[in-house]
């Protein structure tokens, strides 16, 4: 299933038509009003997002959306007729996927689409991973803080748990600023690699003392050790 929110009714139309021609199941809204309480009876797969909507606005929507557990990890495309480098690094910085700029091609549409449900599946075949007190789930998309005494769980965005989830794939080994700007955020990211260096300061933030196995190589990027 997936969510398109958009305020034009021939725009909602025509992307819907698209999508179900393509053979996805597809729901449409004219705002983002109720859609909260939707979202606790069923959760889409994708949610295609417009800023600029009547009300309450996209960003807004994206911020409550990546602010709880509950939905953080639904992927986001955001769609704005701005087209503005600085709206759009707004929307990938709060946890977007990917983004659209109006007027675009429903061709265009669905090949991103595609794109992002390919790279935020689950990946089930990986295995539970643990360094030290810090357990990833890759199947689960669960991150927790493993002690004697507790198991405390870790809410991630998607971008964090994908950086957090490719270091521990392979310890020791450097990842420059540049392929890991690649890899979570493809290659057509405008927000530059500074943004590589927030996130891995926010992910060091909530892992706490396990944020140390997160190691820094001096004008190279970064890498996962298994000792802080």
């Amino acid at each position: 299933m997936i969510y398109c929110i958009e305020d034009d009714n021939s725009i909602r139309d025509l992307m819907i038509y698209t999508l179900q021609s393509a053979g996805f199941q597809t729901k449409g809204f004219a705002d983002g009003s109720g859609l909260m309480k939707l979202l606790q009876a069923e959760q889409p797969a994708l949610i295609l997002l417009d800023l600029m909507l009547p009300g309450e606005d996209g960003i807004s929507i994206l911020k409550k959306l990546k602010s709880d557990m509950t939905t953080s990890n639904i992927p986001v495309i955001i769609a704005s007729a701005k087209g503005t480098e600085y709206d759009k690094v707004i929307g990938l910085d709060l946890g977007a996927d990917d983004y659209l700029t109006k007027p675009f091609g429903m061709m265009e549409m669905l090949s991103r689409v595609k794109a992002v449900l390919r790279r935020t599946s689950p990946i089930g075949t990986d295995s539970l991973m643990r360094i030290g007190n810090l357990e990833l789930n890759p199947g689960e998309h669960t991150v927790y803080i493993v002690t004697e005494q507790s198991k405390e769980q870790i809410i991630l965005t998607l971008k964090e748990f994908e950086l957090l989830h490719l270091l521990m794939k392979h310890p020791g080994k450097v990842f420059t600023r540049d392929v890991l700007l690649d890899r979570i955020w493809d290659s057509d990211y405008l927000g530059g690699t500074r943004t590589v260096d927030v996130h891995v300061g926010t992910l060091r933030m909530k892992l706490g003392d396990c944020g140390g196995f997160i190691k820094t190589v001096r004008g190279v990027g970064y890498k996962m050790e298994d000792r802080q």
